[in-house]
């Protein structure tokens, strides 16, 4: 008897810390919105909103989840970082989504910036390089109950040809220039958002396709961590 008086009050105990926890989460989320991403300029409501939706401390290592609404971008391991949430919503942004896209990201990363795309988006396909990236995003995005995403190891470099055309392609690592395979695969009329490592820093691209033609338009300044993968290196 006593034995589950104790159990029942640390149950209580756990319960009562973890309320207090997400309570917190949402206070800083939403103080992340308010000071990071609106007062810099974001104006679209949809994206706004899913900002506030989607929980980035559950995308972050549980050592940096108390930081996880914080103005800069953080570790995920194997060398690799979860984007600053300006940067994410300054992206998702710029890709002017409506809702019936099909959006191709390049390098899922912890997999935050595809559940910002699945809200808005009618499916989202995502390729990692990096296979424990992959699989730890994997786990995560199905735990959160997403259902139009694909994920996928490879090479981002050669896109999703099996899929393609896409609406909308997001590159979150940054490659010397931009990878013609994701050039094809980008729909008439579609726009892809990509880092562009020809200079120092950065420069963060909007790429749309208008009659069979590229148009390029430089949003700002950026540092991503590099593209990798055999296919990079060949050009």
């Amino acid at each position: 008897m006593k034995k589950k008086i104790f159990f029942g009050l640390l149950l209580m105990v756990v319960t009562v810390g973890c309320q207090a926890q997400e309570e917190e989460f949402t206070k800083a989320k939403e103080t992340m919105v308010r000071t990071q991403i609106e007062a810099r300029g974001i104006k679209d409501k949809r994206v706004l909103k899913v900002i506030r939706t989607v929980p980035r401390h559950k995308f972050v290592l549980p050592a940096y989840q108390r930081m996880a609404y914080s103005d800069r971008p953080l570790p995920i391991g194997y060398g690799q970082t979860i984007s600053q949430p300006y940067i994410v919503a300054l992206m998702t942004e710029s890709l002017k989504l409506k809702g019936d896209e099909k959006v191709l990201e390049i390098g899922t990363g912890s997999g935050y910036q595809a559940a910002i795309l699945a809200e808005l988006a009618k499916e989202v396909y995502t390729i990692e390089i990096i296979p424990g990236l992959t699989k730890r995003a994997e786990k995560t995005l199905k735990k959160l109950g997403y259902k139009n995403i694909k994920v996928k190891c490879g090479d981002g470099y050669l896109g999703w040809p099996k899929y393609a055309s896409f609406d909308a392609i997001i590159v979150t690592c940054a490659p010397d220039h931009i990878p013609q395979p994701l050039i094809d695969q980008l729909a008439e009329g579609g726009r892809m958002v990509i880092p562009i490592a020809d200079t120092y820093p950065q420069r963060l691209t909007l790429i749309q396709k208008k009659k069979g033609k590229i148009v390029q338009e430089i949003i700002t300044g950026c540092m991503f961590v590099p593209m990798t993968g055999e296919e990079i290196k060949k050009h």
